[in-house]
């Protein structure tokens, strides 16, 4: 379901009919008091929305949405008449996910909806399969680790070190046991290759390297305060 926002009764019909045309379903609203009330009962898929608008303006609603939890990632596009390189970045930057200038050719906005639908599922698929504390998070299918956002690269021992930590989470591992799960049994080095692999993990994670823990005498855990 795709929510258009848009006072211009032209502009709402044009493209309504050619979202429907293309095989999106659609509810178009002429106020901003009737979008949110729309909002309260279903979320939509992906929200177009006009600038110049009566009681609200877009960039008033586009902040509401990025501040409130259930909206947060919800995909926006603007409609403008405002079209300068300014407006363009201004939108951008208060959280629209893209800025289209009026007028505009339908299939360029069917186009652009299409792709960010595309790498919205995608990012939601990422994240509903990924491992996550605190701002560190790991996507075990593609061997991805992400701290604050930023992507991490890790050697394979530090991934196997950091997955072996998270998949026990609170749970306190001796060095011998991390030494048992990471280089095997056979492993001829000393305890001591864990504690240089576990601070060059942590100086990699940034912040998010405090998520693993040394307990003294012990060995480490990962988990959160």
């Amino acid at each position: 379901m795709i929510y258009m926002l848009e006072d211009d009764s032209g502009i709402r019909g044009f493209v309504t009919y050619a979202l429907q045309n293309s095989g999106f379903e659609t509810m178009d609203f002429e106020s901003p008091s009737d979008f949110w009330n729309a909002i309260k009962h279903k979320l939509p898929e992906l929200v177009l929305l006009d600038i110049m608008l009566p009681e609200e303006d877009g960039m008033s609603i586009l902040k509401k949405l990025r501040s409130a939890a259930e909206t947060r990632h919800l995909p926006v596009i603007m409609l403008s008449a405002k079209g300068t390189e300014y407006d363009k970045v201004t939108g951008l930057d208060c959280g629209a996910d893209d800025y289209i200038a009026k007028p505009f050719g339908t299939l360029e906005l069917i186009s652009r909806i299409r792709a960010l639908l595309r790498r919205s599922n995608l990012e939601q698929q990422k994240n509903s399969s990924g491992i996550c504390i605190g701002h560190l998070k790991v996507y075990p299918e593609n061997h991805e680790v992400y701290a604050d956002d930023v992507r991490i690269v890790l050697t394979l021992k530090e991934y196997e070190l950091l997955m072996t930590l998270i998949t026990n989470k609170n749970r306190v591992l001796s060095r011998d046991a991390l030494l048992r799960k990471v280089w095997g049994y056979d492993f001829t080095g000393e305890s001591r290759t864990v504690d240089v692999h576990i601070r060059t993990l942590r100086s990699k994670l940034g912040s998010c390297g405090d998520i693993i823990r040394t307990v003294r005498g012990v060995g480490y855990k990962a988990g959160e305060d």
